[in-house]
Protein backbone atom coordinates (compact mmCIF):
# COMPACT_ATOMS: atom_id res chain seq x y z
CA UNK A 1 0.00 0.00 0.00
CA UNK A 2 1.21 3.50 -0.77
CA UNK A 3 2.50 5.51 2.16
CA UNK A 4 -0.63 7.65 2.50
CA UNK A 5 0.46 9.30 5.72
CA UNK A 6 3.21 11.09 3.79
CA UNK A 7 0.48 13.12 2.09
CA UNK A 8 -0.77 14.46 5.39
CA UNK A 9 1.03 17.58 6.51
CA UNK A 10 -1.69 18.10 9.10
CA UNK A 11 -5.37 17.54 9.77
CA UNK A 12 -6.46 19.58 6.74
CA UNK A 13 -4.45 17.77 4.07
CA UNK A 14 -5.19 14.43 5.73
CA UNK A 15 -8.94 15.09 5.46
CA UNK A 16 -8.52 16.24 1.86
CA UNK A 17 -6.75 12.97 1.07
CA UNK A 18 -9.44 10.96 2.86
CA UNK A 19 -12.14 12.54 0.73
CA UNK A 20 -10.20 11.38 -2.35
CA UNK A 21 -10.01 7.81 -1.10
CA UNK A 22 -13.06 6.96 1.00
CA UNK A 23 -16.60 7.40 -0.28
CA UNK A 24 -18.70 9.92 1.67
CA UNK A 25 -21.07 8.96 4.49
CA UNK A 26 -18.86 6.18 5.84
CA UNK A 27 -19.77 5.89 9.50
CA UNK A 28 -16.67 3.89 10.47
CA UNK A 29 -14.29 6.45 9.01
CA UNK A 30 -16.37 9.23 10.56
CA UNK A 31 -16.19 7.64 13.99
CA UNK A 32 -12.43 7.18 13.74
CA UNK A 33 -12.00 10.79 12.64
CA UNK A 34 -13.81 11.92 15.76
CA UNK A 35 -11.76 9.66 18.00
CA UNK A 36 -8.20 9.90 16.67
CA UNK A 37 -8.14 12.55 13.90
CA UNK A 38 -7.44 12.31 10.18
CA UNK A 39 -3.65 11.90 10.33
CA UNK A 40 -3.98 8.88 12.60
CA UNK A 41 -6.76 7.45 10.42
CA UNK A 42 -4.34 7.38 7.47
CA UNK A 43 -1.72 5.71 9.66
CA UNK A 44 -4.23 3.11 10.81
CA UNK A 45 -5.05 2.38 7.17
CA UNK A 46 -1.39 1.57 6.48
CA UNK A 47 -0.84 -0.72 9.45
CA UNK A 48 -1.83 -4.34 9.92
CA UNK A 49 -2.69 -4.19 13.60
CA UNK A 50 -6.07 -3.55 15.18
CA UNK A 51 -8.44 -0.70 14.39
CA UNK A 52 -10.27 0.77 17.40
CA UNK A 53 -13.83 -0.53 17.59
CA UNK A 54 -13.44 -3.06 14.75
CA UNK A 55 -12.85 -6.79 14.74
CA UNK A 56 -10.16 -8.36 12.59
CA UNK A 57 -12.41 -9.03 9.61
CA UNK A 58 -14.12 -5.63 9.74
CA UNK A 59 -10.73 -3.90 10.00
CA UNK A 60 -9.55 -5.76 6.91
CA UNK A 61 -12.67 -4.74 5.00
CA UNK A 62 -12.29 -1.10 6.09
CA UNK A 63 -8.65 -1.05 4.91
CA UNK A 64 -9.56 -2.25 1.42
CA UNK A 65 -10.89 1.26 0.70
CA UNK A 66 -7.35 2.60 0.87
CA UNK A 67 -5.96 0.28 -1.80
CA UNK A 68 -6.23 3.02 -4.40
CA UNK A 69 -3.74 5.01 -6.56
CA UNK A 70 -0.49 5.96 -4.82
CA UNK A 71 0.07 8.80 -2.44
CA UNK A 72 1.85 10.91 -5.05
CA UNK A 73 -1.36 11.07 -7.10
CA UNK A 74 -3.28 12.45 -4.13
CA UNK A 75 -0.57 15.01 -3.43
CA UNK A 76 -0.78 16.24 -7.02
CA UNK A 77 -4.58 16.50 -6.82
CA UNK A 78 -4.34 18.58 -3.64
CA UNK A 79 -1.84 20.95 -5.25
CA UNK A 80 -3.99 21.22 -8.39
CA UNK A 81 -7.10 22.06 -6.32
CA UNK A 82 -5.20 24.80 -4.54
CA UNK A 83 -3.96 26.15 -7.87
CA UNK A 84 -7.55 26.32 -9.15
CA UNK A 85 -8.58 28.42 -6.16
CA UNK A 86 -10.93 25.80 -4.75
CA UNK A 87 -11.54 26.32 -1.06
CA UNK A 88 -11.42 23.72 1.70
CA UNK A 89 -13.26 23.71 5.01
CA UNK A 90 -12.79 21.28 7.87
CA UNK A 91 -14.45 21.12 11.30
CA UNK A 92 -13.16 23.92 13.48
CA UNK A 93 -12.75 26.42 10.64
CA UNK A 94 -14.50 29.76 11.07
CA UNK A 95 -16.85 29.10 8.14
CA UNK A 96 -17.50 25.45 8.90
CA UNK A 97 -21.31 25.02 9.17
CA UNK A 98 -21.84 23.69 12.69
CA UNK A 99 -25.25 22.38 11.59
CA UNK A 100 -23.42 19.51 9.86
CA UNK A 101 -22.10 18.37 13.23
CA UNK A 102 -25.63 17.12 13.91
CA UNK A 103 -24.80 14.27 11.52
CA UNK A 104 -22.44 12.78 14.10
CA UNK A 105 -20.21 10.07 12.62
CA UNK A 106 -21.71 10.80 9.21
CA UNK A 107 -20.66 14.42 8.92
CA UNK A 108 -18.44 15.12 5.89
CA UNK A 109 -14.69 14.69 6.22
CA UNK A 110 -14.17 18.00 4.40
CA UNK A 111 -16.08 20.52 2.30
CA UNK A 112 -14.71 21.68 -1.05
CA UNK A 113 -16.03 25.12 -2.01
CA UNK A 114 -16.24 27.58 -4.88
CA UNK A 115 -17.63 30.98 -4.01
CA UNK A 116 -18.64 32.72 -0.81
CA UNK A 117 -17.89 30.10 1.84
CA UNK A 118 -18.72 32.75 4.46
CA UNK A 119 -22.40 31.98 3.72
CA UNK A 120 -21.96 28.76 5.65
CA UNK A 121 -21.16 30.62 8.87
CA UNK A 122 -24.62 32.18 9.00
CA UNK A 123 -27.16 30.94 11.58
CA UNK A 124 -29.04 27.75 10.74
CA UNK A 125 -32.39 29.57 10.82
CA UNK A 126 -31.40 31.53 7.70
CA UNK A 127 -31.08 28.45 5.47
CA UNK A 128 -33.96 26.79 3.61
CA UNK A 129 -33.58 23.86 1.23
CA UNK A 130 -35.86 23.68 -1.80
CA UNK A 131 -35.87 20.37 -3.65
CA UNK A 132 -38.10 18.38 -5.93
CA UNK A 133 -38.60 16.61 -9.22
CA UNK A 134 -36.16 16.95 -12.10
CA UNK A 135 -39.02 16.31 -14.54
CA UNK A 136 -41.02 19.12 -12.98
CA UNK A 137 -44.18 20.63 -14.40
CA UNK A 138 -44.52 24.31 -15.23
CA UNK A 139 -46.68 24.59 -12.11
CA UNK A 140 -43.92 23.12 -9.95
CA UNK A 141 -41.21 25.34 -11.39
CA UNK A 142 -43.42 28.40 -10.94
CA UNK A 143 -44.12 27.56 -7.29
CA UNK A 144 -40.44 26.81 -6.60
CA UNK A 145 -39.46 30.15 -8.12
CA UNK A 146 -42.04 32.03 -6.06
CA UNK A 147 -40.89 30.35 -2.85
CA UNK A 148 -37.23 31.04 -3.59
CA UNK A 149 -38.00 34.70 -4.37
CA UNK A 150 -39.88 35.06 -1.10
CA UNK A 151 -36.95 33.55 0.79
CA UNK A 152 -34.43 35.76 -1.00
CA UNK A 153 -36.48 38.85 -0.20
CA UNK A 154 -36.52 37.74 3.44
CA UNK A 155 -32.69 37.56 3.29
CA UNK A 156 -32.59 33.80 3.73
CA UNK A 157 -30.22 31.48 1.88
CA UNK A 158 -31.80 29.16 -0.70
CA UNK A 159 -30.11 25.73 -0.69
CA UNK A 160 -30.65 23.29 -3.56
CA UNK A 161 -28.80 20.67 -5.56
CA UNK A 162 -28.42 22.34 -8.95
CA UNK A 163 -30.56 19.75 -10.74
CA UNK A 164 -32.99 20.27 -13.59
CA UNK A 165 -36.57 21.13 -12.66
CA UNK A 166 -37.40 22.34 -9.17
CA UNK A 167 -33.87 22.93 -7.91
CA UNK A 168 -32.77 24.85 -10.99
CA UNK A 169 -35.89 27.03 -10.74
CA UNK A 170 -35.07 27.78 -7.10
CA UNK A 171 -31.47 28.80 -7.89
CA UNK A 172 -32.54 31.00 -10.81
CA UNK A 173 -35.23 32.78 -8.80
CA UNK A 174 -32.91 33.40 -5.85
CA UNK A 175 -30.28 34.92 -8.14
CA UNK A 176 -32.87 36.98 -10.04
CA UNK A 177 -34.09 38.40 -6.73
CA UNK A 178 -30.58 39.37 -5.69
CA UNK A 179 -30.58 36.73 -2.97
CA UNK A 180 -28.03 34.21 -1.76
CA UNK A 181 -28.04 30.60 -2.90
CA UNK A 182 -25.94 27.48 -2.34
CA UNK A 183 -25.67 24.50 -4.68
CA UNK A 184 -24.77 21.27 -2.89
CA UNK A 185 -23.13 19.00 -5.45
CA UNK A 186 -22.71 15.22 -5.70
CA UNK A 187 -19.58 15.75 -7.82
CA UNK A 188 -16.50 17.94 -7.78
CA UNK A 189 -17.16 21.68 -7.68
CA UNK A 190 -14.91 22.04 -10.73
CA UNK A 191 -17.31 19.93 -12.84
CA UNK A 192 -20.77 21.57 -12.89
CA UNK A 193 -23.43 18.89 -13.25
CA UNK A 194 -25.76 18.52 -15.05
CA UNK A 195 -23.98 19.96 -18.07
CA UNK A 196 -27.13 21.73 -19.18
CA UNK A 197 -26.88 23.82 -16.02
CA UNK A 198 -23.22 24.75 -16.45
CA UNK A 199 -23.99 28.44 -16.98
CA UNK A 200 -26.42 28.53 -14.05
CA UNK A 201 -24.01 26.77 -11.70
CA UNK A 202 -21.13 29.01 -12.73
CA UNK A 203 -23.33 31.98 -11.78
CA UNK A 204 -24.05 30.30 -8.44
CA UNK A 205 -20.30 29.91 -7.88
CA UNK A 206 -19.70 33.57 -8.83
CA UNK A 207 -22.54 35.09 -6.80
CA UNK A 208 -23.25 32.42 -4.21
CA UNK A 209 -21.58 29.14 -3.32
CA UNK A 210 -21.01 25.68 -4.77
CA UNK A 211 -20.06 23.08 -2.17
CA UNK A 212 -19.30 19.37 -2.21
CA UNK A 213 -17.87 16.73 0.08
CA UNK A 214 -16.23 14.89 -2.83
CA UNK A 215 -13.00 16.24 -4.31
CA UNK A 216 -12.40 18.16 -7.54
CA UNK A 217 -12.64 15.89 -10.54
CA UNK A 218 -15.09 13.51 -8.88
CA UNK A 219 -18.10 12.44 -10.95
CA UNK A 220 -21.61 11.91 -9.57
CA UNK A 221 -22.67 8.36 -8.66
CA UNK A 222 -25.82 6.92 -7.16
CA UNK A 223 -24.16 6.60 -3.76
CA UNK A 224 -22.93 10.20 -3.87
CA UNK A 225 -26.42 11.47 -4.70
CA UNK A 226 -27.84 9.49 -1.78
CA UNK A 227 -25.10 10.73 0.54
CA UNK A 228 -25.71 14.33 -0.54
CA UNK A 229 -29.29 14.13 0.74
CA UNK A 230 -28.09 14.24 4.35
CA UNK A 231 -26.07 17.41 3.67
CA UNK A 232 -28.99 19.20 2.02
CA UNK A 233 -31.16 18.22 4.98
CA UNK A 234 -28.69 19.13 7.71
CA UNK A 235 -27.59 22.48 6.28
CA UNK A 236 -31.04 24.07 6.56
CA UNK A 237 -33.54 24.81 9.27
CA UNK A 238 -36.31 23.78 6.88
CA UNK A 239 -36.71 21.71 3.72
CA UNK A 240 -39.53 22.27 1.23
CA UNK A 241 -40.44 19.61 -1.33
CA UNK A 242 -42.10 20.93 -4.49
CA UNK A 243 -43.20 17.99 -6.65
CA UNK A 244 -41.55 14.59 -6.27
CA UNK A 245 -42.19 10.99 -7.14
CA UNK A 246 -42.51 8.58 -4.27
CA UNK A 247 -38.98 7.20 -4.93
CA UNK A 248 -37.42 10.59 -5.65
CA UNK A 249 -34.14 11.58 -4.05
CA UNK A 250 -35.98 14.66 -2.78
CA UNK A 251 -37.99 12.38 -0.52
CA UNK A 252 -34.72 11.18 1.02
CA UNK A 253 -33.79 14.81 1.77
CA UNK A 254 -37.16 15.40 3.45
CA UNK A 255 -36.95 12.25 5.55
CA UNK A 256 -33.39 12.99 6.67
CA UNK A 257 -34.45 16.53 7.60
CA UNK A 258 -37.31 15.10 9.65
CA UNK A 259 -34.94 12.66 11.41
CA UNK A 260 -32.67 15.59 12.29
CA UNK A 261 -35.57 17.52 13.81
CA UNK A 262 -35.65 20.11 11.03
CA UNK A 263 -38.91 21.52 9.70
CA UNK A 264 -40.27 19.97 6.51
CA UNK A 265 -42.81 21.49 4.14
CA UNK A 266 -44.58 20.00 1.13
CA UNK A 267 -46.39 21.76 -1.69
CA UNK A 268 -49.64 20.02 -2.72
CA UNK A 269 -50.46 19.43 -6.36
CA UNK A 270 -53.06 17.85 -8.61
CA UNK A 271 -54.05 14.37 -7.44
CA UNK A 272 -53.77 13.23 -11.06
CA UNK A 273 -50.07 14.17 -11.27
CA UNK A 274 -47.32 11.63 -10.57
CA UNK A 275 -45.15 14.45 -9.24
CA UNK A 276 -47.72 15.15 -6.51
CA UNK A 277 -47.42 11.68 -4.99
CA UNK A 278 -44.29 12.47 -2.96
CA UNK A 279 -45.46 15.70 -1.33
CA UNK A 280 -48.87 14.19 -0.61
CA UNK A 281 -47.26 11.19 1.06
CA UNK A 282 -45.14 13.46 3.26
CA UNK A 283 -48.30 15.28 4.30
CA UNK A 284 -50.22 12.03 4.84
CA UNK A 285 -47.40 10.61 6.99
CA UNK A 286 -47.25 13.88 8.96
CA UNK A 287 -43.60 14.35 8.13
CA UNK A 288 -44.33 17.68 6.44
CA UNK A 289 -46.47 20.74 6.95
CA UNK A 290 -48.50 22.06 4.06
CA UNK A 291 -46.95 24.93 2.10
CA UNK A 292 -49.54 26.49 -0.19
CA UNK A 293 -48.79 30.20 0.05
CA UNK A 294 -46.25 32.69 1.42
CA UNK A 295 -47.91 32.62 4.84
CA UNK A 296 -47.35 28.86 5.10
CA UNK A 297 -43.70 29.30 4.15
CA UNK A 298 -43.25 32.08 6.70
CA UNK A 299 -44.77 29.86 9.37
CA UNK A 300 -42.54 26.94 8.42
CA UNK A 301 -39.32 28.93 8.79
CA UNK A 302 -40.44 30.89 11.84
CA UNK A 303 -38.61 30.22 15.12
CA UNK A 304 -40.37 27.64 17.22
CA UNK A 305 -42.14 25.96 14.31
CA UNK A 306 -43.49 22.58 15.39
CA UNK A 307 -43.70 19.69 12.96
CA UNK A 308 -46.96 17.78 12.64
CA UNK A 309 -47.43 14.98 15.14
CA UNK A 310 -45.94 11.84 13.66
CA UNK A 311 -47.88 8.69 12.98
CA UNK A 312 -50.62 7.61 10.62
CA UNK A 313 -53.50 9.99 10.16
CA UNK A 314 -57.06 8.90 10.74
CA UNK A 315 -59.21 8.62 7.65
CA UNK A 316 -61.53 11.32 8.92
CA UNK A 317 -60.72 14.09 11.37
CA UNK A 318 -62.87 16.92 12.63
CA UNK A 319 -61.29 20.26 13.38
CA UNK A 320 -63.32 21.45 16.37
CA UNK A 321 -61.37 24.69 16.49
CA UNK A 322 -63.14 26.02 13.41
CA UNK A 323 -66.40 27.87 14.07
CA UNK A 324 -69.51 26.40 12.55
CA UNK A 325 -71.53 28.42 10.10
CA UNK A 326 -75.07 28.19 8.89
CA UNK A 327 -73.91 27.66 5.31
CA UNK A 328 -74.54 24.16 3.98
CA UNK A 329 -71.48 22.07 3.34
CA UNK A 330 -70.50 21.19 -0.20
CA UNK A 331 -69.06 17.90 -1.34
CA UNK A 332 -65.93 18.02 -3.46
Amino acid sequence: MANLSQVAQGERTARMALSMIVEPDDAVTGRLLGEVGAVEVLRLAERDDGVPGLGTVDARVWRTQFERPDAQTHSQRIVEAQRMGIGVLIPGDQDWPSALDDLGDRRPYVLWTRGASSFLARPLREFVTITGARAATSYGEHVAGELASDLANAERVVVAGGAYGIEGAAHRAALASGGDTIAVMANGVDRPYPMGHRELLERVADLGLMVSEVPPGAVPTRHRFLARARLMAALSAATVVVEAGVRSGSMAVARRAHELGRAVGAVPGPVSSATSVGPHQLLRDRIASLVADPADLASLVAPGHKAPASGPRADYEVDHSRPRTSEPSRKL
